[in-house]
């Protein structure tokens, strides 16, 4: 667990470094890489078309189905 933390710490601090060296763009100066937003942007807009499927699809009226025919019961005698 220890080596998890450490490996994202290293990675991170590369990053910021590599954003202020200006080799990942960051036009706005939030620290978040331009291209990380832009995906982020892109995932919400799917997600939002999903839900709205989703929706469209649970409000739509249920058919009825038809059950099948239930077989006579016969007796011997």
């Amino acid at each position: 667990m220890l080596t998890i933390i450490i490996i994202a710490a290293v990675v991170a601090i590369a990053l910021f470094i590599a954003m202020k060296t200006g080799k990942v763009a960051d036009t706005n100066n939030n620290n978040i890489p331009d291209a990380i937003e832009t995906k982020v942007e892109e995932v919400k807009e799917v997600v939002a078309d999903v839900k709205a499927a989703v929706t469209k699809v649970t409000k739509a009226p249920k058919a009825k189905t038809q059950s099948a025919p239930k077989a006579k019961k016969t007796t011997k005698k």
